[in-house]
């Protein structure tokens, strides 16, 4: 240094600088070291940053006012340093020779500039809006000009004049430009051209915001504003940065995966030879990524192992992810180092401060130099420390969008083996649970190597404070380490049993939730209610053995740095005598201490997440290497030939394990022809159809499918859509085709009846349609996708006959709307069978007979004998069906099929005054064409040929709505404002009142035992002033000792109580949700989606179960520490109460600002969760049907539109917790300020110990001040759960379902008796009457027909003797007992129902009830209304035993299960199977045909056998043979019952004792069959239309 500045001008003079009063830096110090330090730090950043900017170009800004200001300044600052240098080359002229300094400095300077200047413009040109670099390096040389700037002004005040006038003028002059260029640099440029800010509603104001906003989270603060003054909703949320968004991050992990996949695959095992497997063709999305053709796709040929050999290596995930996303991770764990290192400055300054304070006669600078220094640490290390936050969580919301995508992704390709080994729960699970740990693993993982790096700095700074006695402190580390490896590894373990119990709980829940009705129907809610509590007792175990070693460990790691502390002191006062535990050495070792408590806290929390999300890896892995469905497997060029579809040699499972489905296929189906396949029950019809789909496994054969496909499943799957887009499914409107399609699949009448016309929203699952219906906008969705080949898989089994017929004709038929284009019709109708070009007859897997109707017939074998059999009853109903259908002529002529006696149907529906309002008329004629699929209403549809030929009167496509289309589901509901105290109450009294004060007092107790600890500490550290440190040291060890221990007991203490307490409230909470949901009436479950329901059992009582108590535990760990550090400063240093005031009044002013947003946040994010997981369960139930019409990639966007919703709540919530804890801990380094200021102001009354003690707790406090915020914060987003499992535990049960008083004896009904006296019954308050006034008297033993039109009540007189409606006024008696006075379950358990597939009349009848009420409202008032419908009535069955199935109660013995099955013909199919009546039944029993679940209700019947039995008797998805099988069951083993069929085929209740005419809700007609024959009233009327009679 003396060569650059000479000999004149020393570098550092220490009576100058540190021993006075008014310090200085020398001259040579101020030009080398304080100018060049921002030159430095600009040249070394620079070539990393024009790399950065270079590689990521945001696009070009305009050249603004601003943008030249700075240029000219920092050219202007160029300018005053050459001066400078030219000044010093002309001293040097006139002989004045300077140091070399004063030529160097200029010259680095300027060159800095120049650079400076150079980065201002590449910057814009590279659309950089505010710039970090240059704000550090303008205000790095703006701190250290601040030196230069005094030192210059006392150099002139102590002097008469300014000597170098020059110099002095520059400096001033460069020092105001750089003050001007620093705050030039806090504003931001406009956003760059073109960029998408500018063209986005709400862009994320982050995109835009400077350096300093984006350092403090200043940019959230406009929307912390908008959420303290209201409530904040889904259209405050700002967009989604792009960069986070699934358009980008899905695709990222995609990539990786699949390289991972390609790897594994190629990594040959030494016995296995590889086979290459074809590349997907191209554009195809058939891989997991579902990539567009141009995108980075799997690799072109990727290599399989041939399945016999050895497995291959799984593909690591987790490399997967750490590729994907590990880089921008890294940069987070950059802040995090830089962070770690800052952290052990601040103990060292307090070992200044508490020397400074031990010293006398020192200057007073030093004192407060320290105190800011010591501040501006602090704030350094929140600045970083929340960046690195931000970077993790960012890194953990990008994981969690990638692996729900991957998953759903995953979802649409996976075989039927797989899809049976993960059920939609388990997946969801995988969505939810498993998909939210990755999230909270990132934020910590860091802590994996900053944790030993932290630990071992401080055990450094430990041994220069202590020695070689610090090694006894490590000794008790390392002696914890296995209790917490141990406890961990448990943990585990138990999280593993724990995610089992919980997955099999939600299953069996989505299951009862699915079958609710039939469990009310059977009265079997308490069988079902005991099973899901023997799980969750099982759950609640494992939780109470988790929370014993939670309180264990939480005991080990508070108690751990006390203990270190404590064996390291008193082994280094015991070692040698000389050594004094002073002040310093005490305070410092101990903030120390402190800051080894983190880290030591923090890695057993990691290992166990860590431990946790490798339980989840797992899981996720698994799924994710399932088989997919071989997309080759149906060849789908466009091959030129006569045949549309050809198998040959076909061979196909179900599973790779299972035996095959169907043997030797062969098939030719020619181009534009009409197929039939027939065949018993479960003889692989619909295999076969799947086979064609490719959803099968191909083990032989060729399969090849020429052109698009069009395919109608069985069971309708309808989307939560409007109607409109369930038949578009996609494709774009034609106004034209939509309306021939309407007309085709005879739907134009519904659309009139419906509230919103074709824009009604249609619930979960098709709720609020008939079973008709869906199956007619499913066969619309197929017709108007106007495919090559039609696969339709019974469609016609869910209508009446008479629809059935005019489909067949208007659509499947040969003069129908897809004639010419090639049909494969899987069906029962025999009356067909003559219509259609080639018939195949399925026989147990094999096509036995191919050929026409009249080479079958001739050919004499099993198709000729199963014709014989049911020829006679078939052609009845088609009688039935055509004596009831116009020509197509008369329909053109009589535009309007329903004269005026059409509202005598309905009549009771109009008011009885005499004058009815015009518009309730045409509603009642509009709903006179309901979906009553047994009348002639269909038949307003015209052919095809018609449709075009002329213009029909066209029906109101979307009618005008009062309020919002037909809303069906109501959206979910979220609370807004303030979590109300009441909850925090009822999960208080939950837990238990007495509990909750006890355990608040615990962690008042062991509080105070911690200060008291520290207290003693200060104390004895006092001692060394009075040299009294020998005499004491005993007792000065044994008091520390016991009061550390006792902090140690209490915290193990008040842990366990807490976590006992909280599983006793989860205990409670779940209990009371499960028995109301049992005992909630079937209407709510008719208008509230499964998934919200699933959503309280899943989501809420996991937060109930695991988060909550954490938090709770957490809040009280803080806000108790928090309260101790107050106490100690204020008793150390009083005058610091003066400062709490307006620090608090600043705390909570920010709190709540954070608070009321960061909870609404929460709650729109939780809300905007549940679509992502409806639409996911959705998804997989309809898979096949998305795959046969190619819609993958649709419903890929719509699930990553979901995920980005949800993911635009979740982001700013995250932000908030950011701004929050910059600014907590803002205040919190004040208290640190003002603590060390205090201490220096009265330094000369305080004893060392005491600032030590002071200073090291103000140090502790910031990290508790943000953390209590924090658990507040999460305590009122948690404590939500409680608030919505409440909700859901109070809604409106129905009647008791037992009363002591008044119980049946146990053999009622012994006759059978049913008496109707004057009964009446209304679906909801308010609406009209169904059933008006009726009173009828049944003997036991009767066989009772029910008969009547549409809407006449029938479905509502069954639904009454089960009180699933109860009564507006009358009774119904049963053998003498009013069944309104008995429990439910009394009366339920003695009727029998045998539901048919579909119940359609209860919900045609509601339907119109819906309609009239919602018009009546909608003429008084305009508020919307919703519909309630009675839910589809198809056999359900839940998975478990085909036992527990036909008695769930284990009442009945083997031998009556096994006759029930012998009479419901079972028997056989049963004892075939290797289980026997311990088959497993899957969810849903789909591994039963529909025939075979049909049957098993039948058994239920049979087993029940009680004296009433009510057939609700609608068309079944039943072959003729099983329909004929169960009518003769019933007629045999029913014969001493007293029967009521609802009936729509006439001929099956003609033999009965009388049937009831229904009529408007009123007995138009009871009587024997004959007499109301020969009394030729309605039911006569209904005969002969039926063809029955004359």
């Amino acid at each position: 240094m003396e060569r650059l500045c000479g000999p004149e001008l020393p570098f550092w003079v220490a009576n100058q600088t540190i021993h006075t009063d008014r310090p200085d830096l020398p001259v040579c110090f101020q030009l080398s070291v304080l100018s060049w330090l921002p030159c430095i730090y600009l040249w070394a950043v620079s070539p990393v940053y024009l790399f950065f900017l270079h590689r990521n170009n945001k696009g070009y800004i305009m050249m603004s006012i601003m943008n030249r200001f700075k240029t000219v300044f920092g050219l202007a600052l160029w300018i005053v340093s050459w001066v400078d240098l030219f000044y010093t080359f002309h001293e040097l002229q006139q002989g004045h020779t300077q140091a070399p300094i004063y030529f160097v400095t200029p010259l680095v300077v300027g060159m800095t500039m120049l650079l400076a200047t150079f980065l201002i413009q590449f910057e814009r040109l590279h659309g950089v809006q505010s710039s970090g670099v240059l704000f550090i390096f303008w205000f790095l040389s703006l701190l250290c000009a601040i030196v230069p700037f005094r030192s210059k002004i006392l150099q002139a005040s102590s002097q008469s004049e300014v000597a170098d006038k020059l110099r002095f003028a520059t400096f001033y002059f460069y020092f105001s430009l750089v003050v001007f260029e620093l705050i030039l640099c806090c504003f931001n440029e406009k956003p760059p051209l073109f960029s998408s800010t500018v063209t986005d509603p709400n862009p994320c104001p982050e995109s835009t915001a400077g350096f300093l906003s984006t350092m403090t989270f200043w940019w959230f603060t406009s929307m912390a504003v908008k959420g303290y003054k209201m409530p904040l909703e889904a259209k405050d949320l700002w967009s989604l940065n792009k960069r986070d968004s699934s358009l980008l991050v899905v695709p990222q992990l995609l990539r990786e995966w699949e390289k991972e996949q390609a790897k594994a695959t190629r990594e040959p095992i030494p016995s296995s030879q590889a086979v290459y497997s074809k590349p997907p063709p191209e554009g195809a999305n058939n891989h997991v990524g579902g990539f567009a053709a141009d995108e980075s796709g799997p690799e072109e040929v990727e290599v399989l192992l041939s399945k016999q050999n050895a497995a291959p290596r799984q593909p690591s995930f987790l490399w997967a992810l750490v590729k994907a996303f590990g880089p921008y991770f890294l940069i987070g764990s950059a802040y995090k180092l830089l962070q770690d290192l800052i952290t052990f400055v601040n103990p060292q300054l307090l070992r200044l401060l508490i020397s400074f304070t031990e010293q006398k006669g020192v200057p007073e600078w030093w004192g407060y130099a320290l105190a800011f220094l010591m501040f501006f640490t602090a704030f350094l290390q929140t600045l970083i420390l929340h960046q690195h936050f931000q970077y993790c969580f960012v890194t953990g919301m990008r994981l969690r969008t990638a692996i729900i995508g991957a998953i759903y992704r995953k979802s649409l390709i996976i075989t039927n083996a797989a899809k049976r080994s993960s059920t939609v729960g388990e997946i969801v699970n995988l969505m939810s649970v498993d998909a939210q740990r990755f999230m909270d693993l990132t934020t910590f993982l860091n802590m994996l190597w900053s944790a030993p790096l932290q630990i071992i700095l401080a055990l450094y700074f430990l041994w220069q404070n202590l020695g070689p006695s610090v090694l006894a402190g490590v000794a008790v580390m390392v002696l914890l380490i296995p209790l917490n490896a141990a406890i961990a590894m448990k943990t585990r373990a138990y999280q593993v049993e724990q995610m089992q119990y919980k997955d099999a709980r939600i299953k069996l829940m989505s299951e009862i939730l699915n079958g609710i009705k039939v469990l009310k129907l059977y009265a079997w809610e308490n069988s079902f209610k005991e099973k899901v509590l023997a799980i969750r007792q099982k759950e609640l175990d494992v939780l109470r053995k988790t929370a014993y070693l939670g309180a264990l460990s939480t005991m080990a790691w508070t108690s751990a740095p006390f203990l270190v502390a404590l064996t390291t002191f008193a082994v280094y006062v015991t070692v040698d005598e000389n050594n004094v535990l002073d002040a310093e050495r005490a305070f410092v070792s101990l903030s120390l201490f402190n800051i080894l408590r983190f880290p030591l806290n923090m890695l057993p929390q990691v290992i166990s997440s860590i431990v946790q999300a490798s339980v989840s890896l797992k899981r996720i892995q698994h799924f994710l290497s399932h088989d997919e469905l071989n997309p080759d497997s149906v060849e789908r060029k466009n091959i030129s030939s006569d045949y549309s579809v050809t198998v040959v040699n076909g061979k196909f499972t179900w599973g790779k394990e299972d035996s095959p489905a169907l043997h030797n296929i062969n098939l030719m189906v020619s181009q534009g022809s009409l197929v039939a396949v027939v065949g018993h029950v479960g003889s692989g019809k619909s295999s076969l159809i799947a086979a064609l789909l490719g959803e099968m496994e191909k083990l032989e054969g060729d399969v090849a499918v020429r052109g698009s496909v069009a395919y109608v499943p069985q069971q309708a799957w309808i989307q939560n859509a409007t109607l409109r887009d369930n038949i578009l499914f996609g494709k774009p409107f034609n106004e034209q085709r939509y309306r021939c399609v309407l007309e085709a699949c005879a739907l134009t009448p519904d659309l009139e009846v419906l509230p919103g016309g074709d824009t009604t929203e249609i619930g979960e699952k098709g709720i609020n349609l008939s079973g008709g219906q869906r199956q007619r906008v499913s066969l619309a969705r197929a017709l108007y996708s106007e495919a090559d080949v039609y696969l339709l898989d019974d469609p016609l089994s869910a209508v009446d006959a008479n629809v059935a017929k005019h489909i067949f004709d208007n659509l499947i038929g040969p003069q129908g709307a897809l004639g010419g284009k090639t049909r494969i019709l899987v069906t029962h109708g025999i009356s067909f069978l003559p219509q259609v070009d080639n018939i195949v007859v399925v026989v147990e897997g094999r096509v036995t007979e191919m050929g026409s109707y009249q080479e079958l017939l001739k050919q004499n074998g099993a198709f000729a004998e199963f014709l014989r059999n049911y020829s006679i009853e078939d052609i009845i109903e088609e009688d039935e069906a055509t004596a009831t259908m116009p020509s197509v002529e008369d329909l053109i002529e009589d535009e309007e099929l329903f004269p005026e006696d059409a509202l005598s149907n309905h009549a009771d529906m109009v008011d009885n005054e005499p004058v009815v309002n015009e518009t309730k008329r045409q509603f009642i004629r509009q709903i006179s064409v309901i979906s009553g699929d047994s009348e002639a209403a269909r038949l307003r549809s015209v052919r095809r040929h018609v449709c075009t030929q002329r213009k029909h009167p066209e029906p109101p496509l979307e009618k005008k709505q009062p309020a919002g289309p037909g809303k069906l589901i109501q959206t979910e509901t979220s609370e807004t404002g303030r979590v109300k105290m009441k909850v925090f109450l009822e999960y208080a009294k939950a837990v238990g009142l007495l509990l909750s004060v006890i355990i608040c007092f615990l962690y008042g107790c062991q509080s105070a035992a911690a200060i008291g600890a520290n207290i003693w500490l200060s104390q004895w550290t006092n001692d060394a002033l009075q040299n009294q440190t020998q005499e004491r040291l005993n007792i000065r060890v044994g008091v520390y000792a016991a009061l550390g221990i006792a902090q140690g007991v209490l915290v193990m203490i008040s842990s366990f109580t807490l976590a006992m307490g909280n599983i006793g409230a989860a205990r409670k909470l779940h209990a009371n949700l499960l028995d109301n949901k049992f005992r909630t009436p079937q209407s709510f479950f008719d208008t509230t989606p499964i998934g919200r329901v699933i959503n309280r059992f899943s989501k809420d009582i996991y937060v109930i179960d695991e988060a909550l108590p954490s938090t709770v535990l957490m809040f009280l760990g803080t806000f108790f520490t928090s309260l101790s550090t107050m106490i100690v400063i204020v008793s150390s240093t009083p005058v610091f109460a003066v400062v709490i005031a307006p620090l608090a009044f600043i705390y909570i002013f920010v709190q709540r600002f954070y608070v009321a947003t960061s909870r609404q946040l929460k709650r729109l994010e939780s809300v905007s969760r549940s679509p992502i997981y409806s639409h996911f369960s959705e998804t997989v139930t309809g898979s096949s049907s998305i795959r046969a019409y190619n819609r993958h990639s649709a419903f890929v966007l719509m699930s990553d539109m979901r995920v980005d919703d949800n993911q635009k709540s979740y982001y700013p919530g995250i932000v908030s917790n950011r701004w929050l804890g910059v600014r907590i801990e803002f205040i919190g380094n004040c208290i640190v300020l003002f603590a060390a200021l205090f201490a220096v102001i009265g330094k000369d009354r305080l004893n060392p110990g005491l600032v030590g003690l002071s200073v090291s707790y103000a140090l502790l406090v910031t990290m508790s001040l943000n953390w209590m915020v924090r658990m507040t914060s999460d305590l009122e987003s948690n404590i939500v759960a409680v608030e919505r499992v409440k909700e859901y535990s109070e809604t409106k049960t129905e009647a008791p379902w037992e009363v002591e008083d008044k119980k049946p004896d146990s053999d009622w009904p012994s006759q059978g008796n049913v008496e109707f006296q004057d009964y009446s019954v209304r679906y909801r308050e308010g609406l009209d009457l169904v059933l008006r006034n009726l009173t009828l008297s049944v003997k036991g033993g009767e066989k009772i027909g029910i008969v009547g039109r549409t809407g006449a009540g029938k479905s509502s007189m069954t639904l009454c003797l089960f009180r699933l409606l109860e009564a507006a006024s009358g009774d119904i008696t049963i053998d003498g007992v009013k069944i309104s006075e008995i429990g439910l379950h009394d009366l339920r358990s003695k009727l029998t129902i045998i539901p048919q597939v579909t119940q359609r009349t209860a919900r045609q009848l509601q339907y119109i009830r819906r309609c009239v009420s919602k018009l009546e409202r909608n003429l008084k008032s305009s508020e919307s209304l919703y519909f309630v419908v009675v839910p589809q009535q198809e056999p359900v069955l839940f998975s478990g035993s085909l036992r527990m199935n036909l008695d769930p109660f284990g009442r009945y013995s083997d031998e009556e299960v096994w006759k029930a099955l012998e009479h419901s013909h079972l028997r056989k199919f049963v004892s075939n199977q290797p289980a026997s009546l311990e088959l497993e039944c899957s969810e849903g029993g789909e591994n039963l045909s529909v025939g075979q679940r049909q049957l098993l209700c039948l058994a239920r019947a049979l087993l029940r056998k009680t004296r009433i039995l009510i057939l609700d008797e609608a068309t079944a998805a039943i072959d003729l043979e099983t329909d004929d099988l169960i009518q003769s069951t019933i007629r045999t083993q029913f014969e001493d019952c007293t029967v009521f069929t609802i009936a729509h085929r006439l001929n099956t209740i003609m033999d009965y004792t009388r049937v009831l005419v229904l009529d408007k809700g009123q007995i138009a007609e009871f009587d024997t069959p004959s007499n109301l024959i020969s009394q030729r009233g309605i039911f006569y009327g209904m005969v002969k239309d039926a063809g029955l009679a004359q």
